[in-house]
């Protein structure tokens, strides 16, 4: 065995390689030494050493791996300005989210101070920013107004209700206590979910699949935002085609536009629109981009107050925003069963929107996030920040951009922001309570720009990929319709349906070979490669499983031309017509055993004295059998046959000697075999023709009525990753089946982890061993030719050359 390299070139010598001698070469190991016991794995996990237990507080609390590493000289200032970009971007979203969750707008500065704290401790990513987030609050804010309408808070007037007026303030109390205990149960489920080592989760929410959900979820904010940016009042609905309605009867209250609500929220769109162009196109040579949502907010405040715009013209505002930090407090466990499908679509997407962020940064920077560690972090960001009146939160696209486009190094960055807010808090609040609630919606409206920016992605699906188009529209539309809780379950749902039906409907083709090479592609999408005589190679592009196996079988016997139920049927009713006729003809035996004995009983007893002649006494019993004659016959019974005989060898054939199946015309003994077998025959068909025929056909196999020119059957399992029961099953008939008409069957690709599987589930046997897996499609090509006789494959410039040949 020995390579040579040379221009680009290699050639390889080396003997045919099945499974066994692959085994024997690689000397591969014993299935005990790589997978070790249950037992043994649970002693070793619980066993503890100080480098585990140092290994696993280093990995639980991921700060004490970075922190004592941190450069001030190289990382401080960096941090410094990217923390302080980020907080004054925290300030107006928080507050403008926050209307998004139905909240009053201190509530979201709350959620952007204490699980910005918690991540820093336990997060893996160095570039996110936690807090507040447009989809998140939406989905809270859909919460909370299903489980505490207005309905609830009306105000009471003895035994009447004032019409119209609403309890603000116990209304917004209940739904601060909603969103808490909703926040909090999702984190406890994020947290679970990460210690299991859940953390796989997110990979099922295709990119696809969150784009579209947040470009529905965007619509969802845009449609609750409205009534703040026209100033009416619409009815609040729930459940699906709640978006619709809502849509339905803001347009039908259009006409009842409050025209200064309306005048505040154009004129800040067109402001905040207007500075962020301007901001894109210097920021080549700024340092750090202009606060425009804060500049926005500052100067909305500073013309409200002085205006009197709430009184004056009537403009909502803010209103109170007290001062300080509230006590943690214990959530409403009450609600949990009402919110716990809210929590838990909340906890996935949450986690899926911050881990793509957080490994698009990691790629980028050539660092790594622990996809476990960072669901951990996240909920404990929320399982903690809802003790403190926080809702849901993850990383923010806009403001995680910033932090990295600014230099921000840490998450010591996260720190700068979250101090930020504190001092606003503390200190801050009350300043903007003046602020019209038209500016921060106009905020929300403007911030969504980028998310409407996706339905760029259907023209670029369609030219690429239908499946990924048709996840993409599906979400979309299911969660306009649906909501954000139900649409999100329906999108999983129809995503994972795709994968099955990929899998289930894969790519069947045979295999055909590169002249002069090893190599071996599809014959009906590549010119260039020819079928190897009397072997068919088959290929799946996907795994061999349960859902798939009776297809494969279907596909197979399709592409090989060979129907191998018709086929074995056939055989066995052939089989079971040479046993009948056996059976006829030993019938026939025991009756002409009989006759003879009784011919010659009767000649005795007639003439007892009489002595005949050898002569005469065969004579006699000669015209006792005639079958012309009716004495001795049973009634009913011919003598003669059927002039058709079907043998079947006792044992298989090889490629040289005759066919396995044959037909002996006339039945006798030393008829000539024929090397195939030729079709049944007309009735008054002679017997020279036959033979001529079947003397002309030359076909490697042949059943009655069925000619084939297949000897054997390559299966390319080079692309199944994985083989269960039902397979292993599907792989066990086909050798059966195809070792029925004298077709052998080999497996060749099998990783080693297939290999194993088929062990485990008992598939080799004494007639079907390792040595029918061959490491590659070429060693089982040669392996058949050999055994089978077959004519050298020609190389590449023989077969140049027979094609040019028969051109011309």
């Amino acid at each position: 065995m020995g390579t040579t390299y040379r221009s680009g070139k290699y050639r390889v010598e080396r003997d045919l390689l099945d499974e066994e001698g692959l085994e024997a070469i690689a000397q591969r190991k014993i299935y005990s030494d790589t997978h070790p016991r249950l037992t043994e794995r649970l002693k070793d996990s619980l066993r503890c050493t100080v480098p585990k237990l140092k290994q696993r507080i280093v990995h639980s609390l991921p700060v004490l791996y970075w922190l004592p590493r941190y450069s001030i000289w190289e990382y401080g200032m960096p941090d410094l300005i990217s923390g302080i970009s980020v907080g004054i971007m925290h300030l107006p979203q928080g507050m403008a989210y926050s209307l998004l969750a139905s909240l009053p707008p201190v509530f979201g500065l709350y959620t952007s101070l204490y699980p910005a704290l918690v991540y820093f401790f336990f997060g893996t990513s160095r570039h996110i920013s936690i807090g507040t987030f447009a989809v998140l609050s939406i989905m809270v804010g859909g919460v909370t107004e299903r489980l505490a309408p207005d309905s609830n808070f009306l105000i009471a007037n003895g035994t009447n209700l004032t019409a119209g007026q609403v309890d603000v303030q116990a209304r917004d109390l209940y739904r601060v206590q909603v969103a808490a205990a909703t926040t909090v149960l999702g984190g406890l489920i994020q947290v679970v979910l990460g210690l299991v080592r859940f953390g796989f989760v997110g990979t099922y929410l295709s990119e696809p699949l969150v784009r579209a959900y947040t470009t529905a979820a965007a619509a969802h904010a845009v449609v609750a935002q409205l009534k703040y940016i026209f100033g009416v009042s619409p009815k609040r609905f729930s459940g699906p085609l709640s978006l619709v309605y809502t849509l339905v009867d803001v347009c039908s209250l259009l006409t009842k536009t409050h025209l200064p609500t309306l005048v505040v929220s154009a004129v800040s769109m067109t402001f905040l629109i207007s500075a962020k162009e301007l901001n894109s196109f210097l920021s080549p040579k700024l340092p750090v981009p202009i606060p425009v949502e804060l500049i926005t907010i500052v100067a909305a405040t500073l013309i409200s107050s002085y205006t009197q715009l709430s009184s004056n013209l009537t403009i909502s505002v803010v209103g109170e925003i007290p001062s300080g930090l509230s006590p943690p407090s214990l959530p409403n466990v009450h609600v949990f069963g009402e919110v716990v499908g809210d929590a838990f679509a909340l906890a996935i997407v949450g986690y899926a929107i911050s881990i793509s962020l957080g490994k698009t940064f990691a790629l980028k920077h050539g660092y790594k996030v622990d996809s476990n560690q960072e669901l951990v972090a996240l909920g404990l960001s929320n399982a903690v920040g809802g003790f403190f009146q926080c809702y849901s939160v993850c990383s923010s696209m806009s403001r995680s951009l910033i932090q990295e486009s600014t230099g921000g190094k840490t998450q010591m960055a996260g720190i700068v922001s979250a101090v930020i807010v504190l001092v606003t808090i503390l200190k801050l609040g009350p300043l903007f309570q003046e602020l019209p609630k038209a500016v921060l919606a106009a905020i929300v409206f403007v911030n969504l720009k980028g998310m409407f920016k996706q339905y760029s992605d259907i023209p670029q699906l369609w030219r690429s990929n239908k499946i990924d188009l048709a996840v993409w529209l599906v979400t979309w539309v299911a969660t306009l319709l649906f909501n954000l809780d139900l649409g999100l379950a329906a999108s999983i749902v129809f995503a994972l349906l795709t994968v099955i039906f990929r899998t289930q409907l894969p790519t069947y083709s045979v295999l055909g070979q590169i002249p002069g090479t090893d190599l071996y592609e599809d014959i009906e999408t590549h010119r260039g490669v020819r079928e190897i005589p009397g072997i068919t190679i088959f290929r799946s592009s996907s795994t061999v499983y349960f859902a798939n196996a009776d297809l494969y079988l279907e596909a197979l016997k399709e592409k090989s031309g060979l129907d191998i139920s018709k086929m074995i049927i056939y055989k066995r009713r052939e089989e079971a017509k040479q046993r009948r006729r056996e059976r006829r003809a030993e019938r026939r035996a025991q009756r002409q055993a009989k006759r003879e004995k009784r011919a010659q009983s009767a000649m005795q007893a007639a003439a007892p004295e009489t002595v005949l002649s050898v002569e005469e006494e065969e004579e006699a019993v000669s015209r006792w059998n005639d079958p012309s004659s009716n004495e001795g016959a049973a009634p009913g019974e011919n003598g003669g046959g059927n002039g058709t005989v079907f043998v079947i060898p006792d044992s298989a054939r090889h490629a040289d000697e005759q066919g396995r199946w044959e037909y002996l015309k006339g039945g006798a003994p030393d008829c000539a075999s024929l090397g195939s077998v030729s079709e049944l025959q007309d009735e008054g068909s002679s017997s020279e023709d036959t033979l001529s025929r079947d003397l002309e056909r030359v076909s490697l196999g042949s059943l009655g009525k069925w000619t084939w020119d297949v000897h054997s059957i390559v299966l390319d399992l080079s692309t199944a990753n994985f083989i269960d029961t039902v397979a292993i099953k599907t792989l066990r008939s086909i050798f059966r089946d195809f070792d029925e008409i004298s077709v052998d069957v080999y497996m060749a690709g099998c990783q080693a982890k297939v290999v194993e599987h088929l062990e485990v589930g008992g598939f080799f046997t004494e007639s079907v061993t390792k040595r029918h897996l061959f490491v590659s499609v070429h060693d089982a090509v040669l392996y058949c030719q050999n055994h089978r006789g077959a004519a050298t494959m020609p190389s590449y410039e023989e077969y140049d050359e027979i094609q040019r040949s028969t051109a011309l």
